[in-house]
């Protein structure tokens, strides 16, 4: 304490207000992705684990079950458990300096995720963890929650042992508004809470992990481009994907950008029975870092829409989907937010593959305009190929001629695909498209054909010759 005049100075306390502090620890982020960070928990203890698979399967055995109730949530896993000798800095508000070196491949970088998560759902959680000879349990209280000045939590040994390492979380006392999540908009809530399961972890469910979700198993959707394999037919360009692949600062970078699917025609994307078929979903750009996508089948400007020469995303562009891998052993230099959900605009890496981002997917919005009106060409020229995931993509690219892109930054190794392109009209011929109203189409339909359900092309095209024999009288 200091003197100045007449007034006694004392120091002025920077400590936290605790409810301030959950309050705004959980304000920016999505329940969705509150539940995909616990899951993240899962993987970094297999991660951990000794008892990991080789080869392709590495996560094979190892399963999450996520429970939802109107009055409680649950995640239990066998995914190898918390070390006694991480119990105190993995229930630490961040990362203090001196916390043990993490097993290389996992995300987290802040350390908040299980904690945040926790918050986000509830006020009353009881975690239990068995790892080898370590069985404990810790318990978050609304009491811990209210008091202020205690910032230690109550650990405690476990009551009985687990049949396998692994964790238990199970929070009460929920939310009122993430209990009517769980109840009244329950179903909704459910099926896109699965979505999102289905593609952000895609690829390490690919690579063995089960997950479960009130009992059922969640399969993955993984991104898969057209890679048609073998020499070109008589010298004709093939389909293929446009690949990047680079290594700066400890950051492996693998992209990959082409066609998920044959071209829909206009007449097919307005079809009302084609609507399910013809969706956006699986379009646009996913980001991996260490086998988690941080965003999925984005298609706004922070993935290179809209930017450059690139055109915004339309539904003409469907087909178009493209990855971009992440790797590495210091999950600190990946270009993630804190959510782990997105991307950080800002990161220089981010900015420079971006660039790659765009130029390969120009190539395929202007084969997208080029084939405008011959789809049915261009669908058997992509229906030739075989859609490949991200591994079976990174293995097939071994067999091009890539070349040395030493002068882009980053430098790195590029293949830029010879698209096949169709021959110009003669001169004297003219092509013509237009859109109708589906129900303007099978009216029209039933004029010249008695039947609603014709193509709308060869309608086009009937209408046209009777009206030029009009005109030749």
């Amino acid at each position: 304490m200091s003197k100045v005049g007449n007034a006694h100075y004392e120091p002025v306390s920077a400590f936290p207000v605790k409810s301030f502090f959950v309050s705004m620890l959980t304000r920016d982020i999505k329940l969705e992705d509150a539940i995909l960070d616990l899951l993240d928990n899962c993987v970094d203890g297999i991660l951990r684990s000794e008892g990991r698979s080789k080869g392709s399967k590495p996560f094979e055995g190892f399963r999450a079950d996520i429970a939802l109730k109107k009055d409680c949530f649950s995640i239990t896993d066998n995914c190898g458990g918390i070390p006694w000798n991480l119990h105190g800095y993995a229930f630490r508000m961040g990362r203090p300096d001196d916390r043990p070196k993490d097993t290389p491949g996992g995300v987290g970088v802040y350390g908040i995720g299980m904690k945040r998560a926790i918050f986000k759902i509830g006020k009353h959680c009881l975690i239990s963890t068995q790892n080898g000879n370590d069985r404990y349990e810790v318990e978050i209280s609304p009491r811990w929650i209210d008091e202020e000045d205690d910032w230690n939590i109550p650990v405690r040994a476990a009551k009985k042992a687990m049949k396998q390492d692994g964790t238990e979380i199970v929070i009460g006392d929920l939310y009122p508004n993430i209990a009517a999540r769980f109840s009244i908009d329950g179903k909704t809530f459910m099926d896109d809470l699965e979505q999102m399961i289905a593609g952000h972890y895609a690829f390490i469910i690919e690579k063995g992990l089960t997950v479960r979700l009130n009992g059922h198993v969640v399969k993955a959707q993984p991104t898969q481009l057209v890679f048609t394999k073998g020499p070109p037919k008589q010298g004709a360009p093939r389909i293929s994907p446009y690949f990047f692949k680079t290594k700066a600062d400890g950051v492996e970078v693998f992209l990959a950008v082409g066609f998920t699917r044959p071209l829909p025609s206009e007449d097919e994307i307005t079809k009302e029975q084609e609507a399910t078929r013809y969706s956006s979903l699986g379009a646009g750009w996913t980001i991996v870092c260490n086998d988690r996508a941080v965003l999925y089948c984005d298609r706004t400007e922070l993935t290179g829409w809209g930017e450059a020469t690139v055109p915004r995303y339309h539904t003409q562009f469907i087909a178009i989907s493209g990855i971009v891998e992440f790797r590495a052993d210091d999950p600190a230099k990946l270009p993630t937010t804190t959510t782990k959900r997105g991307i950080d605009a800002s990161s220089r890496l981010y900015l420079q593959i971006k660039n790659k981002m765009r130029d390969g997917m120009k190539m395929f919005t202007d084969y997208t305009y080029k084939w405008k009106g011959r789809e049915e060409e261009s669908k058997r020229q992509i229906g030739e190929g075989d859609r490949l995931s991200l591994s079976q993509l990174k293995a097939a690219s071994t067999s091009l001629q890539f070349r040395n892109a030493k002068k882009s930054d980053p430098p790195g190794q590029l293949y830029r695909p010879e698209l096949p392109f169709p021959k110009k009209l003669e001169s004297h011929m003219r092509r013509i498209a237009f859109v109708r109203k589906a129900e303007e189409v099978a009216k029209v339909a039933r004029h010249v054909f008695d039947d609603g359900e014709g193509n709308p092309s060869k309608v086009g095209e009937k209408c046209f010759e009777l009206i030029l024999r009009e005109a030749r009288r």
